[in-house]
């Protein structure tokens, strides 16, 4: 008798793991998937300057559910994206649209190529809501961001794997799942 479940476990377990094996391809495919991130300094643009942290989940071109917290690191005084933003101020951040793709600059210098990458199993790009204290629950700042397990602009800036709109790029701990 138990050695009859034995089998049966067995292929249970194997059946287990060809579907976990078809998942995975599935998320390569469509963009599924959750990230964390704690990039210390995101730059490039001037002064400007931002600790971001978060994570979330999302899956192309369905939804994206992703949010952390966020500090200005200097004045940032340049327009558009985080113009106003003090020193030590900002709080938290939530996504507001997933997006399939995201072009980019990590500096704001007219000669710097831009860049676009892909929203895939190991990249997010996205829109988010960036929420100082002093503003509740109404944004203050909303920017393009893009997530990366990988550099994003190998080229120009090695081992870059985030960038904010309007901030820069930076090198962040990073895991996709």
């Amino acid at each position: 008798m138990f050695k009859g479940c034995r089998y049966v476990f067995a292929a249970a377990g194997l059946s287990a793991a060809v579907l976990l094996g078809a998942g995975s391809a599935h998320a390569a495919d469509t963009g599924k998937g959750s990230f964390t991130f704690n990039a210390p300094l995101i730059s490039g643009f001037g002064t400007n300057a931002i600790s971001l942290t978060g994570g979330g989940a999302y899956e192309l071109p369905l939804f994206v559910h992703s949010g952390g917290s966020f500090s200005c690191l200097s004045d940032i005084d340049a327009p558009p994206q985080f113009h106003g933003c003090q020193q030590n101020q900002g709080v938290r951040w939530d996504s507001s649209e997933l997006l399939p793709s995201a072009d980019f600059k990590c500096t704001g210098a007219a000669s710097e190529v831009k860049k676009t990458k892909l929203t895939t199993a190991k990249t997010v790009a996205l829109v988010a809501d960036f929420y100082r204290q002093s503003d509740g629950n109404d944004e203050s700042f909303t920017a393009r961001m893009i997530v990366s397990e990988t550099d994003i602009a190998p080229d120009d800036f090695p081992g870059a794997n985030i960038w904010v709109q309007g901030v820069g790029c930076g090198h962040a701990l990073v895991n996709f799942n």
